[in-house]
């Protein structure tokens, strides 16, 4: 297969799933569109009913053209990751990797165009992050929640809002932002910095206001980018953490014990915003996000100091805090299931506390004249007084 066959192929499968994300190779199963979170077969054109060894690595070969950083990685490593852009259509972030001595592709289509935080359905108190002068905010969230997305409405929002220099720091650039109100510079893992952590100090070198790290991945890019927020920058970033509390924990566990008192101090001052996604199975199909957010506060910053305790747990906060724009996953999908988005089986099965989400259901649907309870036919048995 050429590189020309290849592209006619991904043409053929983004043109029969035009709302494809994800695109797989797999051996043994033929080629797959995920398409609303659900994997179907795909490229049934060109005959391959099941994929081969050979068809994924030749497929592999033609996605990573002459990168030699890449060869290395999959060969010493088991998997790399690079980018691929499909001409006048589409631009994919692909990961290749080894299992069972076979090679299985995932490639992540990424939109073209930047979208808004009005294209994406975004709460309003998100603006707030673009308008944060430093400090570390963070997207957080399980992959394929959309967590890149939203930071790259932040930073859109960032660039038609204010003349700073955004340096970003990604694996591998997903947004290609243009020169607008700001400066930006995209470099790539692999191509313009070796590491994270290298990539982040040389950033501070750069006279920028604001850095997006790709990823929070270790201790070390932790420890710069929090000196880089104490600095007076503003550091952007995801987790692959589930919610709040969850985040916080996953930050400090990457330090020793004796660190930890210090850092819970710096995460504390530094810390703007957390925002944590889920996507849901939308009803009509297609997915809707449900989001956790959380900024700072005294209390917060108290929390995450001493710890959580029993009536100052971070749930607790963002609930009272809903008049400010915060809000829990709960709240998020109460809301969706009262505006007729999401089942009440897709709410209770994302739900974080289940009896809070199944109370406000209920809520809903007493207002809405509709059944609560499934148990019918309950009346008084007024001959059973006379018994006695």
């Amino acid at each position: 297969m050429r590189r020309a066959e290849l592209d006619s192929f991904l043409f053929d499968i983004l043109d029969e799933n035009p709302t494809a994300s994800d695109i797989n190779f797999t051996v043994g199963k033929p080629p797959q569109a995920e398409v609303d979170g659900l994997l179907k077969p795909a490229g049934t054109g060109f005959g391959i009913q099941t994929l081969a060894p050979f068809h994924t690595e030749t497929l592999a070969l033609n996605l990573i053209g002459s990168d030699r950083r890449a060869v290395q990685h999959l060969l010493n490593m088991g998997s790399c990751d690079i980018s691929y852009h499909l001409p006048g259509r589409a631009r994919f972030r692909v990961n290749i990797f080894s299992q069972r001595g076979t090679y299985s592709i995932a490639m992540r289509q990424l939109p073209t165009r930047i979208p808004t935080m009005d294209d994406l359905g975004l709460p309003p108190v998100l603006e707030q992050i673009a308008d944060e002068k430093f400090g570390m905010a963070f997207v957080t969230g399980a992959t394929g929640s959309g967590k890149s997305t939203t930071l790259a409405s932040v930073l859109n929002q960032i660039n038609a809002r204010h003349p700073y220099h955004v340096v970003t720091l990604e694996d591998p650039v997903e947004f290609v932002h243009p020169q607008q109100k700001a400066t930006f510079n995209q470099r790539e893992l692999g191509l313009d910095f070796d590491s994270f952590p290298n990539g982040l100090r040389a950033a501070l070198r750069q006279a920028p206001k604001v850095i997006l790290v790709g990823e929070m991945r270790d201790r070390e890019t932790v420890e710069i980018g929090l000196s880089a927020a104490e600095t007076g920058h503003l550091v952007l970033s995801t987790l692959h953490t589930i919610d709040a509390g969850q985040s916080i924990n996953r930050i400090i566990g990457m330090f020793d014990l004796e660190e930890e008192r210090l850092v819970r101090i710096r995460l504390a001052d530094t810390m703007k915003w957390i925002v944590s996604q889920r996507l849901l199975p939308k009803v009509g199909g297609g997915r809707v996000a449900a989001f956790e957010i959380m900024g700072n506060s005294l209390r917060v910053q108290e929390a995450i100091v001493h710890g959580e305790a029993e009536g100052k747990t971070f749930y607790e906060m963002m609930e009272q805090a809903e008049p400010f724009g915060w809000t829990t996953f709960d709240a998020s999908i109460s809301r969706l299931y009262e505006q007729g988005q999401i089942t009440e089986h897709t709410a209770l099965a994302y739900a974080s506390k289940r009896a809070l989400v199944m109370r406000s259901i209920d809520k809903v649907k007493s207002a809405r004249g509709e059944k609560t309870t499934d148990i019918d036919g309950l009346k008084i048995d007024r001959a059973y007084r006379k018994q006695f």
